[in-house]
């Protein structure tokens, strides 16, 4: 069946066993599905654009303000950074144990307070001190990431992630546009002096960091059966509905966050009654399942077994973490979202240097650009996974799909840095074309995510997204210590992502024996 445009507004198909959507009710934000893409998306964008805030005022405002030399300004790019890959780590485990909702508004939160902070800043060891801080931002896109992924079924996860990411990461780009616009509004028709212009506009970012968290809150759910406590039981629930007795879901690490009393669930006689009566719960409280997807008894098994987030153990979040296909999607994500922040942060710098007659403003609207094309590029790499994944019903397709968008960015990189344009046509064509498949990278990336180790969704997330960060922090330094030869390292990127993604393509995108996320 090919694609229905209504989907788009109409309530979703949902899967009988965890309630995931089997299509993305994107214009519906009255529909919780709808409801919680909306403020993945918004939350994540809001956050990326107070997280990258200071780079479009960086390289000539806050620069001379601060009497800050080209390394101090390099230095707390790679602080930013830092920041965002320890929260990663710990956002990960986190939304396992207490759901992505309330990491996600907790990141958000955190992270307003250094925003608001922004204008006390009077030295270069304060910037970093503050920047660190505001790295807190950049941990949103883990809870964000985990968040989409318990609301939207695999035939839909990748442009689920591709979308809330791509969407997202705009707010890299968009901050290019506001920044500079609202800083140039304060000194031109409110006569604030320069000096205090840019602290005053970092107000703008923490309201709307405020806004988006407490709607995050307030106005969303942990997952489409309720509260994160709860996730199994309602699983449970939803198979006695179905006439199917299987005893306590057999999944990895803890089966509830509540202790059965009584022995074996399943071989007391009272525990049976027990979810017979649960089930007609279930069966009442979602009624005839006028939107569910059809799905055979093994069928639902296999998701109650394998793709139900539980608190793996430490041995289990051990295997995890240093599986060969966690390292697959880490280390892809090293190369693609380590680039993108990496030259997130010197893109204006770099075209200012290359074309110093644009200024500030023109060199940041251009670099906005590159943000910006994440609107785009980004759900087209997880639209494209989805699409060859349903045509071919292997996940390897996916995989596939990764390592060819990689490799081919990485040609565009080297193409960039061994050219070096001074002419506006080849420099910005050549960007547009390596953000292309940049930013699809991401976008395929976090499509191959939610299928391996489903169990354990918010650890792979949390690792795949620090190491993303850990990759931006190693070519940002790299990029420090060439200072103004911007083009060497742009080569030396692309190198180290072709040669990357040539050593892991042969690993298998699913470990063997997995139940679960095929």
């Amino acid at each position: 069946m090919g694609f229905n445009i209504a989907s788009l507004w109409q309530a979703p198909e949902i899967n009988p066993v965890n309630g995931k959507a089997r299509s993305i009710p994107i214009f519906n934000p009255i529909n919780k599905y709808g409801r919680v893409f909306t403020f993945s998306w918004l939350g994540f964008m809001i956050a990326f654009l107070s997280w990258y805030a200071f780079p479009p005022l960086l390289a000539v405002t806050i620069k001379k303000d601060l009497h800050l030399s080209q390394n101090e300004i390099a230095n707390s790019n790679i602080i930013a950074l830092t920041a965002t890959l320890l929260v990663r780590l710990v956002a990960g485990p986190s939304c396992d144990r207490f759901g992505p909702r309330v990491t996600f508004a907790a990141c958000l939160l955190l992270g307003a307070i250094p925003t608001a902070l922004a204008g006390t800043v009077n030295s270069a060891a304060g910037l970093m001190v503050l920047r660190f801080f505001i790295g807190i931002l950049g941990g949103s896109f883990v809870p964000c990431q985990v968040w989409s992924t318990g609301f939207f079924d695999k035939n839909v996860v990748g442009s689920a992630n591709a979308l809330t990411g791509g969407w997202g990461n705009a707010g890299g780009g968009i901050t290019y546009f506001v920044m500079p616009a609202i800083f140039d509004s304060l000194v031109s028709k409110q006569h604030l002096s320069a000096h205090v212009a840019w602290r005053v506009a970092f107000i703008v970012p923490f309201i709307l960091i405020t806004a988006a968290a407490l709607g995050v809150l307030l106005l969303c759910q942990d997952t489409p059966t309720g509260k994160w406590s709860e996730r199994h039981l309602a699983v449970q629930q939803n198979l006695q509905a179905h006439g199917i007795r299987a005893g306590i879901v057999d999944v990895p690490g803890a089966i509830t966050d509540r202790k059965v009393e009584g022995g074996v669930a399943n071989s007391n006689s009272g525990d049976e009654k027990r979810m017979e009566e649960e089930g007609g719960i279930a069966k009442a409280k979602h009624g005839d399942y006028d939107h569910e997807a059809r799905m055979n008894e093994q069928q639902m098994l296999d998701t109650a077994r394998g793709e139900v987030v539980v608190k793996p153990s430490f041995k289990e979040a051990i295997h995890v973490v240093f599986s060969p296909q966690t390292a697959v999607v880490a280390f892809c994500y090293f190369c693609s979202f380590g680039a993108e922040l990496a030259i997130n942060s010197i893109l204006g710098a770099y075209y200012l240097h290359n074309f110093p007659k644009l200024g500030q403003t023109g060199t940041g609207r251009w670099a906005a650009m590159f943000g910006l094309l994440n609107v785009i590029f980004r759900p087209v790499g997880g639209f494209v996974a989805d699409f060859i994944y349903k045509k071919s019903g292997s996940v390897w397709s996916k995989k596939i799909w990764l390592h060819s968008l990689a490799i081919i960015c990485g040609c565009f990189q080297i193409a960039i840095g061994v050219l070096n344009s001074k002419s506006h046509s080849t420099m910005f064509g050549l960007v547009a074309g390596m953000a292309f498949f940049l930013e699809a990278g991401n976008g395929a990336n976090f499509a191959l995510v939610p299928h391996v180790h489903p169990f354990a969704n918010g650890i792979i997330s949390g690792v795949t997204g620090a190491t993303g960060n850990f990759g931006g922090i190693i070519f940002a330094i790299i990029f420090r210590y060439l200072g103004v030869n911007y083009g060497k390292t742009f080569w030396i990127i692309g190198v180290v992502t072709i040669a990357i993604n040539l050593a892991v393509c042969w690993i298998k995108p699913i470990p063997k024996g997995q139940i679960g996320g095929r």
